[in-house]
C-alpha cells in the first residue's frame, strides 16, 4: 500500500505516445477561429458579367429578409423570410452610390434565368 507522498512503481505507469501534430500559436488559433468580417458583411457578394454589363450579386439569407420585395423578373412578391438575391450594377456610369440606389431584390431562380 502506498502512502500519500510515495510515487507509483515506474513499471506500472503507462506511457502516452508523443503527438506529432504541429502546435499553432495562440494568435494563429484566434485568426483561424475568426471568420473574415468583411466576407460575412458582404454576404459572399460576387460580380457576374451578363450581356447588359457587370452586376454585383449578393445572396440574402431568409433570416436577413425582413420585409416584402417585388421581383423585377417575374413581378411577383418576395415574402419576408424568403431567401433571394440582391443585384445592382457594377459598371454604372453614375457612380457607386447611384448603383446602390438602383439595387433590386430578385428570386434566386428569376435571377438565374435572366439573360
Amino acid at each position: 500500500m502506498r502512502g500519500l507522498g510515495e510515487l507509483p512503481d515506474p513499471r506500472l505507469v503507462l506511457s502516452v505516445p508523443r503527438s506529432n501534430r504541429p502546435r499553432r500559436s495562440a494568435a494563429a488559433r484566434d485568426d483561424a477561429a475568426e471568420p473574415d468580417l468583411e466576407m460575412l458583411r458582404a454576404g459572399w457578394r460576387r460580380t457576374e458579367t451578363r450581356q447588359d454589363g457587370a452586376w454585383n450579386v449578393q445572396p440574402m439569407a431568409a433570416a436577413g429578409a425582413v420585409k416584402d420585395y417585388s421581383c423585377p423578373g417575374c413581378g411577383r412578391a418576395i415574402a419576408a423570410g424568403t431567401a433571394h438575391v440582391v443585384a445592382w450594377r457594377a459598371d454604372g456610369v453614375l457612380g457607386e452610390a447611384a448603383d446602390l440606389e438602383g439595387r433590386r431584390h430578385w428570386h434566386t431562380a428569376c435571377w438565374a434565368v435572366r439573360r
